[in-house]
């Protein structure tokens, strides 16, 4: 009753706040049920040693969101190789900007963005890599001021977190709408922690419905450096092994280009958050 009733209010969101010209306009092909988009950030070597044989054992699509942040370039016990990064390429999975120094883009620091895209971007023709086409927000800072850099590097779409809808801490969101959601603001419909089990992940990936897409963020599994937002390797392949045997259809970021326009975007990006925080707050009730 209680999912019942989240999904209830989920809709309710959407319609309050739907301007169907634009989601019709944003939408190029129909939105399948079950259609999640998987990300990683932070370069963790076990994106190489864990989750790529797991993601090529199960068919999944997914990004890998580049950072040479943190002690990236000293430190090759918990971070990938260039060399690594590249076999990730060969595979078929898409690589990511995440900035060259995992950088919080604000109002203070978003004139720094450009060097920070095109250090990544570098590293990647350096290696045979195309430049990336999706971005994630360091920490999940996020400003709109940085639309037209990140439009001008190339960037279609924009991951963030679930804030400011959830608190960071809770590693709760929203699926992602288009027409609804601006394109460089994509929400995560859940951002993996350590406390998470089983029934945490399927309540992220079952927002994925009514023209609605689960952008899932994870960390490594496990996550060596940041054991914040760690994924035990256990855990990990539940998640994996769920997403098989329900029948999701699981893709990278840049894929979402054969469902939606990212040059459609709706006239005030706020409008869909605001309803959710207050669906969010009529389903808390008064604390």
């Amino acid at each position: 009753m209680r999912t019942l009733l989240f999904m209830m209010l989920l809709t309710l969101s959407s319609i309050l706040v739907a301007d169907d010209a634009t989601v019709t306009r944003a939408v190029r092909t129909p939105i399948p049920p079950r259609l999640v988009v998987l990300t990683f950030d932070d370069s963790s070597l076990s994106h190489y040693t864990t989750v790529r044989p797991l993601l090529k054992q199960y068919g999944f699509g997914a990004t890998f969101f580049i950072t040479e942040g943190f002690d990236f370039k000293q430190n090759k016990k918990d971070y990938m190789t260039w060399e690594q990064i590249k076999e990730l390429h060969d595979d078929g999975f898409e690589i990511g900007n995440h900035t060259r120094d995992h950088l919080g883009i604000s109002e203070k620091t978003v004139g720094q963005l450009p060097e920070q895209l095109e250090g990544i971007a570098t590293q990647c023709k350096a290696h045979g890599i195309p430049a990336p086409v999706t971005f994630a927000w360091p920490g999940n800072s996020m400003t709109p001021a940085a639309f037209e850099t990140l439009k001008t590097h190339g960037i279609q779409f924009a991951r963030r977190g679930g804030a400011p809808e959830y608190p960071y801490d809770e590693g709760q969101g929203f699926a992602y709408e288009p027409g609804l959601d601006h394109p460089l603001m994509v929400p995560s419909a859940g951002d993996a922690r350590p406390k998470w089990s089983l029934p945490d992940f399927v309540r992220a990936v079952q927002q994925s419905d009514e023209g609605r897409i689960a952008v899932l963020q994870l960390h490594g599994a496990p996550d060596t450096a940041h054991d914040w937002v760690s994924s035990s390797e256990q855990n990990f392949a539940a998640y994996m092994k769920y997403l098989k045997q329900e029948g999701f259809h699981v893709i990278a970021l840049r894929d979402l280009q054969k469902y939606v326009d990212p040059a459609v975007v709706p006239e005030d990006y706020r409008t869909v958050i605001e309803a959710r925080r207050k669906s969010v707050a009529r389903r808390n009730g008064p604390k």
